[in-house]
């Protein structure tokens, strides 16, 4: 893993379409991207000041995993060209290769879309205070990181950088994106979800929640695209120290949000700076995960 952090990619030669929360996206000739994992952290939909030094290899070699586990049954958003094919001569290839994906160009689907297989987090606080999460009603004395009895599908819309997602209700995914579009969002959301969890287990994780993003092609194929079945996009506990009750260990990003709680931070930009020992423990558990579920060891 490299040493050195990067919060902000600038590649000479190509063109900056978007700067996302985490990724960089640049045009490519033809119909390609060449998408950057940056070492940004988010929390709370806001970027943090202080990045998280090799973050971005780690996401990209553990979606690159998992692309490749599912290929056969759930199209992706990987071109078949390498990214030392398409970086401009000169560009230091030791910086990008290991972070960086070329990509289709995808017609995105306006929604995350979210499994749930435990009750945590927003979905907890939800429940709550209705009972239901994105409108599904739930049984009554559920307790706090409880497995459900089935995976459920709760969409939310997709927050520009600062802003918060929300939860909606499949109705209203619906009506943003269409019937056959929203099932076949579910369907695969669902699928990958027990696919991984299962997958996962064997290996002392339990993934507790996942969300997803979804784009289309010119031919009218739905692909999972982004990243899949990350600490950015999942929440990850330690098998061996789950409990009901509690919200258990993780390999993810939740121990900088157990941090930030702590704060008197309304949590809207500009955020506050991480000790040195939170963006350590964060490392460590990001690279600890990458190592159980796909025996990589950056």
């Amino acid at each position: 893993m490299s040493n050195r952090s990067m919060s902000l990619t600038q590649i000479p030669g190509l063109t900056l379409l978007h700067r996302g929360k985490v990724r960089d996206v640049y045009a490519l000739p033809g119909n390609e991207l060449l998408i950057v994992a940056s070492d940004r952290l988010s929390a709370f939909d806001v970027i943090l000041p202080d990045p998280i030094p090799g973050k971005g290899e780690i996401l990209t070699q553990l979606s690159n995993f998992w692309f490749a586990k599912t290929a056969d049954w759930m199209p992706n958003h990987l071109s078949s060209r390498s990214v030392r094919d398409v970086l401009p001569r000169g560009t230091p290839v030791v910086d990008y290769e290991r972070r960086s994906v070329v990509a289709k160009r995808l017609k995105p689907v306006p929604v995350e879309a979210i499994a749930r297989g435990y009750i945590i987090g927003s979905g907890w606080k939800d429940y709550q205070a209705s009972g239901r999460i994105s409108g599904v009603e739930l049984p009554q004395g559920l307790q706090l990181a409880e497995q459900l009895r089935e995976p459920i599908f709760t969409p939310s819309t997709k927050a520009a950088v600062g802003d918060h997602d929300e939860n909606i209700g499949f109705d209203d995914f619906v009506a943003k994106v269409g019937g056959d579009i929203a099932e076949q969002v579910r369907d695969l959301t669902l699928k990958l979800y027990r696919y991984a969890a299962d997958y996962a287990r064997e290996r002392g994780i339990v993934i507790a929640d996942t969300k997803f993003e979804f784009g289309i092609d010119e031919q009218g194929t739905l692909r999972v695209m982004d990243e899949i079945l990350t600490p950015d996009s999942s929440r990850f506990w330690d098998a061996s120290e789950y409990r009901v009750g509690i919200s258990p260990p993780s390999f993810d990003k939740q121990f900088v949000r157990d941090y930030l709680e702590t704060l008197d931070w309304n949590k809207r930009a500009p955020g506050p700076m991480l000790p040195k020992a939170v963006i350590e423990g964060t490392r460590a558990r990001y690279a600890e995960a990458l190592k159980r579920l796909a025996g990589i060891v950056l």
